[in-house]
């Protein structure tokens, strides 16, 4: 189903966080119906480093064409600022569209950007993001590629300014909005009572940032078409794998770890490693 009509559902649409194809692949066997690639995911896993606009779209755009060769479900990508001006936005859209976004989600930050649940934020003219939307709309060779504006300006500006900016975006002819950093519950309602009506809204869910942590069952009533844990998943991993090292460090073997691990055959089953098996003996003429 084409991202477009998963969003004329009733529901609202929860897509995990992802950062590579493992986790693209594990999320897709869980049953969700899209996925969310998140910027600063590919920059804790990739880089180690912070969400400041140390990635690069070439970066963003390999990882996305790793995933998107591995599974089979609408894939929502980050592209932050579109890396630059608005000559830049149009490459990096046509980059990524090459590369299997369904969704490509751009952001009136200044450059470099940073978090949206960072503090210290700074957003670009209102006509200035109106030009980076329009050369992103204008580069999309298929109108199946969908394009989502989000504005970081309610830290900057206050509520009202960000929402006046979501409705000047809008008047682009973009395809979703999202609102970063809403905080509150009021402010959730409020920005769902003015568009959502009119246009499928994005919440963007981060554990121990500015907006409270609600269930997509929760935010659908409130209004939102798209809901998004995008950096959950690293979160979980790195819980997990300060854990995992800490104990191999201590017991010096993964032996108090197995009951919490796959083992190798678990793991090639995940992965499919049978099938691709089977696969290459019908390419290589020894299959019967």
């Amino acid at each position: 189903m084409l991202l477009a009509q998963r969003l004329q559902q009733p529901s609202a649409l929860l897509a995990p966080g992802i950062y590579d194809a493992l986790t693209a692949l594990i999320a897709e066997q869980a049953g969700f119906e899209a996925l969310y690639l998140s910027g600063a995911s590919i920059a804790y896993t990739r880089l180690g480093r912070s969400d400041i606009g140390l990635t690069t779209a070439s970066e963003v755009a390999n990882t996305l064409a790793n995933i998107t060769d591995r599974v089979r479900v609408p894939v929502i990508v980050d592209a932050d600022t579109g890396f630059g001006n608005a000559l830049n936005m149009q490459r990096t859209v046509r980059d990524f569209e090459r590369a299997g976004a369904a969704m490509i989600q751009i952001e009136d930050q200044t450059f470099p950007k940073r978090c949206g649940h960072l503090d210290g934020k700074g957003v670009v003219p209102v006509k200035e993001m109106q030009g980076k939307i329009h050369a992103a709309l204008d580069a999309r060779r298929s109108s199946n590629t969908l394009i989502l504006a989000r504005t970081d300006a309610l830290a900057v500006e206050g509520l009202d300014a960000a929402l006046d900016r979501a409705e000047k975006y809008l008047e682009c002819g973009v395809d979703a909005l999202f609102v970063e950093a809403l905080r509150t519950p009021e402010q959730m309602k409020v920005a769902c009572d003015r568009f959502a009506h009119r246009i499928p809204l994005l919440a963007n869910m981060v554990e121990g940032g500015k907006t409270p942590i609600l269930s997509a069952e929760e935010l659908g009533k409130v209004g939102f078409k798209i809901v998004i844990f995008p950096g959950g998943t690293a979160r979980a991993v790195s819980h997990t794998l300060r854990a995992y090292y800490g104990s191999l460090k201590t017991h010096q073997t993964t032996a108090p770890w197995r009951d919490q691990m796959l083992d190798f055959d678990q793991l090639n089953e995940l992965i499919e490693t049978p099938e691709l098996l089977a696969l290459g003996k019908k390419y290589d003429g020894t299959s019967n």
